[in-house]
């Protein structure tokens, strides 16, 4: 656990599913210097949806960090933030329902990071995802939650595991570096509308060298080191990117 003698800890966490529900991961990365990536973590969450990876990758990086130590959370799902900030306490006043009475999806999860913010001083911070020269952290958080749910396989500085690859996926620029901040205490909410995400045409042909060894869509393997490109599906060989394109 992340504790000791440190004074504060500025922290980004994401989640990721690809296809929603679909082959999902989780990942939280903790700044060091000048909020450079010093420690962090990733995982597998099988078949989730993209709601219960965002509340996992905060849960995970609650655990990981001592209750005595104050936190800034950087995230890109208002969902996630206001779950456990703005919507926990009417929930729980209604006995976990919503508004419409319909049982609170995902409680067990919110219940127990509840649980975990309880007497902690946490101020949370939203950021938009997918941004040029966005949040350093929150950029390294998505990448490294995408990359754990296309290869289903834990990861993190503990494993000794590679900076997760380049995301293919960009906004143009104009959505800022951050938006509004909430603390877990004050009940006020998140002060910044969530930008839409595009996909950048030159993201869409970057050809990168596979951090980890995966599968292409054609059924054929790839190692560590090859030459990937972003498909339909996801990662693969670029061969199979083209041949894709030429036949939609």
């Amino acid at each position: 656990m992340i504790g000791g003698m440190v004074e504060r800890v500025v922290a980004a966490c994401d989640g990721a599913s690809k296809g929603n529900p679909g082959p999902a991961g989780w990942a939280w990365v903790i700044a060091g210097a000048e909020e450079i990536p010093a420690r962090w973590e990733a995982g597998p969450l099988g078949t989730a949806t993209n709601n219960v990876a965002e509340l996992t990758a905060l849960e995970r990086l609650l655990t990981a960090v001592d209750p005595s130590v104050p936190m800034e959370i950087r995230m890109d799902s208002q969902y996630a933030m206001k779950a456990v900030t703005t919507w926990l306490p009417g929930w729980k006043r209604k006995g976990w329902k919503t508004a419409a009475g319909k049982p609170v999806a995902n409680q067990e999860l919110v219940a127990r990071i509840d649980a975990l913010l309880d007497g902690r001083s946490v101020e949370f911070r939203y950021v938009p995802a997918h941004q040029v020269d966005g949040d350093r952290l929150n950029d390294f958080a998505d990448r490294a939650a995408s990359q754990a749910a296309l290869v289903q396989q834990a990861a993190g500085s503990e494993y000794d595991s590679p900076e997760p690859p380049p995301a293919p996926d960009a906004t143009p620029p104009g959505g800022g570096r951050s938006g509004g901040a909430l603390r877990r205490s004050s009940g006020t909410s998140a002060q910044a509308t969530a930008a839409p995400r595009q996909r950048s045409s030159a993201g869409s042909r970057r050809t990168i060298k596979a951090k980890f060894s995966g599968r292409c869509v054609c059924g054929r393997s790839y190692a560590a080191g090859e030459p990937i490109a972003k498909n339909a599906q996801g990662w693969g060989h670029p061969e199979c990117r083209t041949a894709q394109a030429d036949g939609a």
